[in-house]
């Protein structure tokens, strides 16, 4: 099978294990960088020229590791291996969507899925209702653009809540503003869902002084032991999302587990130090089990 990874860094831990995976099972597979595609888009024949100057064409999987930098131009490029019959891992559409925090709860509530109390308001006149709306301090507020955890302020007062909802209204970022739950004492889970079933979770700890338990901000991850509850919940919330892989990030509370984020292009490095499982290459043998091989004129 021919294979393509749609990224930006081929240094990268979770690109690198992902290439050698692939080989490993005997696949051929391509390092495609992203901002070196280009476009021909006609209705008869739609093609990717790559800067080299060879036409992607005969990809019969594509393993899309888009940042959220280059969300709209990777999907753009994704849509047209799509249209050539190309099987991608992760679908434009569902990249974008998870991209979008707001969409992102929109949907899981939508489905019925548990989430924290989540308030969302464009003019600071509603300010105060916002607050209440979540329960009041402290209070999770959220860039909706952040990742790894940056972007992310924890306001321990109403004072202090109204102060940064207002700074980042004036500065015409968009937010969210969340419950804090205070019993996960900086402590969540990032289950790792490839297809229809959970094949890694890891319980990551925030570190001293620090609420966020993300790997990037100093936090540590650990084998985690989850529930079934805790497992259905994260295969429903990538279906939900239609993400074949997903990272799904999940809180305990006293109300049961909740639904944080999704991540449509999780880091392995984290999961598969934690976990010792083989994350890259169970994702590859889901491309085997899904991915048609396209019919190639001279090999």
């Amino acid at each position: 099978m021919r294979i393509a990874l749609l990224a930006t860094n081929p240094k990268l831990y979770s690109n690198k294990r992902l290439m050698e995976a692939a080989r490993a099972r005997g696949h051929e597979i391509d390092f495609v960088v992203i901002r070196d595609c280009y476009m021909d888009i006609t209705a008869s024949k739609p093609e990717i020229h790559y800067r080299e100057g060879d036409v992607l064409s005969t990809y019969d999987a594509i393993i899309p590791r888009i940042r959220p930098s280059q969300t709209y131009y990777g999907t753009s490029v994704l849509r047209q291996f799509l249209a050539q019959g190309s099987y991608c891992l992760n679908g434009p559409v569902a990249i974008g969507r998870s991209r979008d925090k707001l969409r992102t709860l929109q949907i899981l509530s939508g489905k019925d899925i548990n989430i924290p109390k989540t308030g969302f308001a464009d003019s600071p006149l509603d300010t105060k209702k916002l607050i209440k709306l979540v329960g009041g301090a402290p209070l999770i507020v959220k860039l909706l653009e952040g990742t790894q955890g940056i972007g992310v302020v924890l306001a321990e007062t109403n004072k202090a809540a109204e102060s940064v909802i207002n700074a980042f209204k004036s500065l015409k970022a968009q937010i969210l503003v969340q419950e804090f739950i205070k019993e996960s004492k900086g402590v969540d889970l990032r289950l790792f869902v490839v297809g229809d079933k959970v094949v890694a979770a890891m319980e990551r700890r925030a570190a001293e002084g620090e609420f966020r338990a993300n790997i990037h901000l100093g936090g540590t991850g650990h084998k985690a032991k989850i529930t079934a509850e805790e497992r259905r919940m994260a295969v429903k919330a990538a279906k939900a999302m239609e993400l074949r892989v997903a990272g799904v990030d999940i809180i305990r509370s006293d109300r049961g587990p909740m639904v944080l984020e999704i991540n449509s292009s999780p880091g392995l490095e984290g999961v598969e130090a934690a976990t010792k499982v083989d994350i890259a290459d169970a994702m590859i043998q889901h491309i085997e089990k899904h991915a048609k091989k396209k019919t190639r004129i001279n090999g």
